[in-house]
């Protein structure tokens, strides 16, 4: 329901306010809204089972669920569709394209989300959860689950615990050294040997190479004679053709580039081109082409990467600042997710070369990873720490981050494993962009779900304590956690929420 009326949507901005909208979007779009919506749907779902345990009345349960859920929905939802739409501020029009259509897209399944599902939720009532229904007073059985044991292996050693995890993921973020993204030539561009590529190599075996690849030079007519010799100067152009006039006193000309026309080599003979012909006094000359068009989509692409990105991290910041109403933990939620970032990329980039073979990558991929991984994976700290904020009002900062662990952890670790398995889909699309992108947004969401929100996020709460919350002071009485505490945390995990059942009815 979500995909179909985003995409209604994005028709009409498409048709009305002059949307770009290509095949890369419509791949995207399809693969985020499906696994972005999955991530909500099995929060809410998880809560609601939770309350079903807690109260009788189904429609008191879908209440409180969504009283509990939807802030951090609300928080993924908005992270994601403002990363999306710091996209705008590309240079590249596909790019820029490419974020509002994004947005929309969660946003209208945030909508969907949060209305259609919990009132069919209530229909269908508790027989939906077959086989195993969560009746009323039946234990949770995320108490005493993997994730529980997870937490309370921390406890001991929380600092070396994270201290050992950073430094591993750090490690992991030497491969980005090895991570080309220069561009890649016409064959290297597909993860297939299609007919026309082995059709291009044969050519290129028997010096009968395409030729139509030039530098297209523009320039004034009495600089022509100079602009032609300094031309037949740079290394890597064939024969200068004849001038021909143009208008208003300009003339062109063009040479064939020997390399192929997306290639560095190429790029290499458009920047002499550029600097030969620039130099001449009075040319006023431009050089366009094949090679020249992809070179500025180049610098295009590496400009849009370093303005989009710090716009990025400073937007996601500000968003999770007033989710938690604190300083240190956003900070620290942030260099989380680059850390994610950085090895995701860096593991990538050894498995691009090393397993997969690729020649390199598109110069528009870091930015694309990026944004989909901060955008995406910050969705799980926020889905933790929401959950970690509301137990310390209730038991204190490093109980509640043992707490929040228990009951997010499996829902959150389902929810990745969906988004990744979404984002993988991308491979089977003969595209090594897409192909590139799909591997490393799956393998940074596992990174995220299984790594860095249960372990290196876990042990720096538990930590650093109630000090995350600065400047507030949201847990005045922070201390160490005892075996006293241990013990209640899966006490507690059992009765989570049970002081809000007087109020629960009024909800409803």
């Amino acid at each position: 329901m979500a995909y179909t009326i985003s995409g209604g949507v994005v028709y009409l901005l498409a048709k009305y306010a002059d949307l770009t909208v290509n095949g890369q979007s419509q791949a995207i779009l399809g693969i985020l809204v499906i696994g972005a919506g999955t991530d909500y749907a099995l929060l809410l779902v998880a809560r609601y089972r939770e309350e079903l345990r807690k109260h009788e009345d189904r429609h008191v349960a879908i209440a409180v669920a969504l009283h509990r859920a939807t802030p951090a929905i609300l928080a993924s939802a908005a992270t994601v569709v403002v990363g999306m739409l710091c996209l705008t501020l590309a240079d590249l029009n596909p790019t820029a394209g490419l974020g509002p259509v994004n947005a929309v897209g969660v946003a209208v399944t945030f909508l969907v989300m949060v209305t259609l599902l919990p009132a069919l939720l209530v229909i269908c009532g508790r027989w939906v959860f077959w086989p195993k229904r969560p009746t009323h007073g039946s234990s949770e059985p995320t108490a005493s689950g993997l994730w529980a044991r997870v937490g309370r292996g921390i406890v001991p050693r929380p600092r070396a615990v994270w201290l050992v995890t950073g430094g591993v993921l750090l490690i992991a973020c030497l491969g980005l050294f090895r991570l080309e993204t220069s561009g890649l030539s016409t064959e290297d561009t597909y993860t297939q040997e299609f007919d026309s590529i082995k059709g291009q190599k044969v050519l290129v075996e028997h010096g009968l190479q395409d030729s139509s690849n030039t530098a297209q030079v523009v320039t004034d007519v009495d600089a022509v004679d100079d602009v032609v010799a300094v031309l037949e100067d740079v290394d890597g152009l064939g024969t200068v053709t004849d001038p021909q006039p143009v208008s208003d006193g300009r003339v062109y000309v063009e040479a064939t580039i020997d390399a192929d026309i997306s290639s560095t080599a190429a790029f290499d003979v458009v920047e002499a081109t550029r600097d030969a012909v620039h130099a001449v006094d009075g040319a006023d000359a431009l050089v366009g082409g094949g090679s020249a068009f992809y070179l500025d989509t180049k610098v295009a692409s590496d400009r849009d990467t370093r303005v989009i990105i710090p716009v990025v991290l400073v937007v996601v910041l500000l968003i999770l600042v007033v989710l938690l109403r604190a300083v240190v933990a956003p900070l620290l939620l942030m260099g989380t997710v680059v850390l994610s970032f950085g090895a995701a990329l860096g593991i990538s980039a050894l498995i691009f070369e090393y397993v997969l073979g690729f020649a390199g990558s598109d110069p528009s991929f870091p930015l694309f990873a990026f944004v989909f991984l901060v955008a995406l994976g910050i969705d799980y700290n926020i889905f933790l720490m929401t959950r970690v904020r509301e137990e310390t009002a209730r038991h204190g900062t490093r109980q509640g981050s043992l707490i929040a662990l228990s009951s997010t952890g499996g829902v959150i670790t389902s929810a990745g494993l969906v988004l990744a398995a979404t984002f993988l889909t991308l491979g089977t699309i003969p595209v090594v962009f897409l192909a590139e992108l799909g591997l490393a947004v799956a393998l940074g969401v596992l990174l995220d779900t299984m790594v860095v929100r249960s372990i290196l996020v876990t042990a720096l709460n538990l930590d650093l304590g109630a000090r995350i919350w600065w400047p507030s002071r949201l847990d005045p009485d922070d201390a160490p956690l005892t075996e006293a505490d241990l013990a209640e945390v899966e006490e507690a995990v059992l009765h989570a929420g049970e002081d809000d059942q007087e109020a629960a009815p009024a909800r409803a």
